[in-house]
């Protein structure tokens, strides 16, 4: 096979994975995970279900893709932030704002998106530590950068990193979020990033 023929069929292949994906995705928003199988994502894409099992070995491996789809939205939008030409604590400031509201708006508000993604946390498939591990190599990079242009005391930044991370944890994880949105005995979330952002400061 030709490399035009090897793209083309790739291309193919792709286009039919998006529409799958998509397709799996409405559905899933409106009825539901659990209520939604591969025979209902072949029927509204008029095909067999023999034909979606030709790029997905099951629901859950669908499933999985979506997720690792919406974790990459924020890991695009968490890239962006880190190289605005802004300092270190703004940028890191910025970030865990973009991802509380992309989790209240997009996780939260809709019932059966937060659905998806509790089924994904309590299952803790490799895409949610992959996302975890991307996460923590920007911040550290922008750790690194504050290190350097005396935002930020000298420390190892990857510790650094994973350190800010756990404790900003409840603005960005779903289920911590949803918890906690509501109180009114939990700080907010511009008090937790500033107590955060000091801790790299002493």
């Amino acid at each position: 096979m030709s490399d035009v023929a090897e793209s083309q069929v790739d291309a193919a292949r792709q286009e039919n994975i998006g529409r799958i994906l998509d397709s799996a995705e409405r559905l899933f928003r409106h009825y539901g995970y659990a209520k939604t199988n591969v025979a209902d994502i072949a029927r509204d894409l008029g095909m067999s279900p023999a034909n979606i099992y030709r790029f997905f070995a099951s629901k859950v491996e669908i499933h999985q893709a979506i997720c690792g789809r919406m974790l990459d939205a924020v890991y695009q939008m968490a890239y962006a932030n880190s190289k605005l030409p802004l300092s270190a604590e703004e940028r890191l400031r910025r970030f865990i704002q973009d991802e509380h509201r992309l989790t209240v708006e997009t996780m939260l508000d809709q019932e059966k998106v937060h659905e998806m993604v509790i089924v994904a946390l309590e299952r803790d498939w490799h895409v949610i530590d992959r996302h975890i591990d991307r996460i923590h190599d920007l911040i550290t990079v922008v750790i690194a950068e504050g290190i350097e242009a005396g935002e930020f005391f000298e420390q190892d930044a990857a510790v650094a990193a994973r350190c800010f991370c756990a404790a900003t944890a409840t603005l960005c994880h779903p289920q911590m979020v949803a918890q906690c949105v509501m109180k009114d005995n939990r700080s907010t979330p511009d008090q937790l990033i500033d107590f955060s952002i000091r801790a790299l400061k002493k």
